[in-house]
């Protein structure tokens, strides 16, 4: 059995690590760190929740603590790139434990806060520097930090950069980066893109996958139900209803349906909050703090939560509406089952989503089980049973039409009866 010594970490670094409570390394780390300490670029594909961060951030660590001397001012060792605020401040949050006992200084700089505040910042130069791409640009400009002495650089979740079009600021970043570096390029799908981007980036990259592209993490349990789209409110909260305690990721495709949605399982009684790119990274923080903790237990957000939410409690990700680009439906999921949990993903597929569940099942090359309803949809392998899902614990929507079979005979559809923990909680939130 591998451990995280055995695979080339600093002494001190391992000890840290079982402090931390991490025992052993993943696969994607058991296979990238070796390499990456060795100083060969790295093109790492696993699927969400498999520990990628570790994997980039380990290494990066253990180099940076070898090398003396403090960052000059205005100055960063290290670049990590990611595509989300919220992915952004999981991974500084992910890595600032693992500097316990060294003087490595890693900030964040992301839109949505004050720009002054991070010039100020980064006057005092830093170790390791996340940022995304477009705020990091404008500090760029307005001369806030010299890229010439990063040496490291990290492209996480390059997939999405190349979706939110950040192409455009990695040909910007690129030529201010200091040469030799090693550069860490970590998806968990593999667009044809993805290659291009690659051999643009990367020197004699070695490849590391755990996980065929495309490929959902193995303890979610999936399930779709089709439906027209004004049955959705009603399955939802009949869904919600069956488990009130549990964490519930529910997705929708737009910033104004994502609120709105939000604001009427509020009026109903549901405990929720929501995430959008309307709402300011101060009120996305809270929120994500409010559903870590347990006092909001409904989190309703569009994609940008698809990838920038490590909950380890998430029982449940409802897909509200399908999402245009599949492979984001892989990411979604992948917020539930994390750290070795069990998980399930619920899909609500109406008509004029046909084509996006098609799209999905082509990439994962498998059929959602189906929980409810028809599909319209020729099956890839064998017919999944309506009203089945294969693998499932037990069924979260089922018993009589319109009634959730929860005690008390609380309605599925219209207003669910709200009890005291319900309206002391909601009015917390």
């Amino acid at each position: 059995m591998q451990d995280f010594q055995t695979i080339g970490l600093s002494p001190m670094l391992t000890r840290t690590l079982t402090e931390a409570g991490f025992s052993e390394p993943t696969p994607i780390q058991a296979q990238a760190i070796p390499l990456a300490l060795a100083g060969h670029d790295i093109l790492g594909l696993a699927q969400t929740g498999t520990g990628k961060t570790l994997a980039f951030g380990l290494p990066l660590i253990d180099a940076l603590s070898q090398q003396p001397g403090r960052p000059d001012p205005k100055t960063a060792k290290a670049l990590i790139l990611a595509p989300t605020r919220e992915l952004v401040n999981q991974i500084a949050e992910s890595l600032r434990p693992l500097t316990a006992g060294t003087k490595l200084r890693i900030n964040t700089v992301v839109g949505g806060q004050s720009i002054g505040r991070q010039i100020n910042l980064l006057a005092r130069g830093t170790d390791v520097l996340v940022a995304t791409p477009g705020r990091l640009i404008d500090l760029m400009e307005r001369r806030a930090i010299d890229l010439s002495t990063v040496r490291q650089l990290v492209l996480d979740e390059a997939d999405q950069m190349l979706d939110m079009g950040f192409i455009h600021a990695l040909r910007k970043i690129a030529p201010r980066l200091g040469t030799p570096r090693r550069t860490m390029l970590f998806s968990a799908t593999m667009p044809k893109q993805m290659e291009e981007l690659s051999s643009a980036y990367l020197t004699d990259p070695r490849r590391v996958q755990v996980a065929p592209p495309g490929k959902a993490a193995d303890k979610v349990t999936q399930s779709v139900h089709f439906l027209d789209k004004g049955a959705k409110p009603g399955k939802l909260r009949e869904i919600l209803s069956q488990d009130l305690s549990a964490l519930t990721l529910v997705f929708a495709r737009t910033k104004h349906g994502a609120e709105k949605l939000m604001k009427s399982l509020v009026a109903d009684g549901y405990n929720a909050a929501s995430i959008h790119g309307n709402k300011s990274q101060g009120q996305r923080d809270r929120a994500i703090k409010a559903f870590r903790d347990g006092s909001v237990t409904v989190l309703v957000a569009t994609d940008v939560a698809a990838r920038g939410i490590d909950i380890p409690g998430v029982s449940y990700v409802i897909n509200y509406e399908l999402p245009d680009t599949p492979d984001n439906y892989i990411h979604r999921i992948g917020r539930t089952a994390r750290a070795g949990r069990e998980g399930e993903a619920i899909a609500f597929c109406a008509p004029d989503e046909a084509d996006q569940l098609r799209q999905i099942q082509k990439i994962m090359k498998a059929d959602i089980p189906v929980a409810s309803g028809s599909s319209p949809l020729p099956a890839h392998g064998a017919q999944a049973q309506p009203g089945r899902r294969s693998g499932a614990k037990r069924p979260r929507s089922g018993g009589k039409p319109g009634y959730s079979g929860k005690p008390g005979g609380q309605q599925a559809y219209g207003k669910p009866r709200r009890n005291n923990r319900q309206r002391r909680s909601n009015t917390a939130a």
